[in-house]
């Protein structure tokens, strides 16, 4: 399913395959140092989607990297500067993942996501319309859907293995499997890397309606932003000028492909059903376009 402009899985013989998670390939280079390869496959429902979304690994790439230099005031990140080419010498073997590799510090990555809110919508607004709540944190009474919210809320949820759904729990919760000092740390560099991006992004067009971190710590107990950051995968991103509340918005993210698959008789488990092709390229473009919107304005 490998094409020149669609990589599905990443082949490296020169390096020892780690993991293949929902979307990357991750690869150990020594005892420092890991490559993390973004294919092109998506998941939708926790489940990996059998066609690829042409070039999405490359956007989703530019978008994290951009993100990362950005924030890096805020904190630090997994990202070294190592040129590929040092990794892997051979570029007949490097071609099909230039652009969408990136060499990384051998970190410890946290046992849970830590997403933020900041607009009612998806599973949020479904809490809210049966309990007036979002992952038990009690919000004002009569609220619209897309509705933003009076303030950003932390909503962490535990990593579920592939093809796994990933579970909702409350900060207190994640005290336990992480410390009082690490999920504070998370907690407070979530909301404010979620605040500062949420800014510069509706500058340019674009509502971050909610979005997902990971962190790491190295051997010192220091904390890293890692994985991938404020991109289409893992955020909903809306257009300001198509924004009103009341309704879903349309979106530059996967919620497209959501959409589409909710109109199938599918059980939302594996094996997902193929995409049409209208459906990935109208994905990919949407892609595109976010990535163009916010690290070339």
């Amino acid at each position: 399913m490998n094409t020149p402009d669609a990589l599905y899985q990443s082949e490296l013989p020169s390096l020892k395959l780690i993991a293949r998670g929902k979307v990357r390939d991750i690869y150990a280079i020594d005892d420092e140092h890991m490559l993390i390869v973004t294919s092109d496959r998506l998941s939708a429902f926790d489940v990996i989607l059998p066609d690829p979304i042409p070039n999405k690994g490359r956007v989703l790439t530019s978008i994290s990297n951009f993100w990362f230099k950005k924030m890096q005031h805020v904190m630090p990140n997994h990202i070294v500067d190592i040129p590929l080419e040092q990794v892997i010498p051979n570029a007949e073997e490097r071609a099909p993942i230039e652009g969408r590799a990136i060499v990384v510090k051998l970190l410890t990555p946290l046992p849970v996501e830590a997403i933020v809110r900041g607009y009612l919508i998806g599973s949020g607004w479904k809490d809210y319309q049966k309990t007036g709540a979002i992952c038990g944190i009690e919000l004002p009474k009569g609220l619209q859907q897309a509705e933003q919210l009076p303030e950003s809320i932390y909503t962490p949820s535990t990593k579920a293995a592939v093809d796994q759904h990933d579970e909702n729990v409350s900060f207190e919760q994640t005290v336990v499997l992480m410390g009082q000092d690490l999920a504070e740390q998370v907690r407070d560099a979530s909301l404010k890397l979620y605040k500062e991006a949420a800014s510069y992004a509706k500058e340019r067009g674009i509502i971050i309606a909610d979005t997902k971190f990971e962190f790491g710590v190295d051997r010192a107990g220091v904390l890293y932003l890692i994985d991938e950051v404020l991109t289409p995968d893992s955020s909903r991103f809306w257009p300001v000028d198509q924004y009103q509340v009341g309704i879903s918005p349309p979106s530059f993210d996967k919620q497209y492909v959501r959409d589409y698959l909710e109109t199938l008789d599918w059980d939302k488990k594996a094996p997902a059903p193929a995409l049409p092709t209208e459906v990935a390229d109208y994905c990919a473009a949407k892609y595109r376009e976010a990535e163009v919107r916010l690290t070339q304005a």
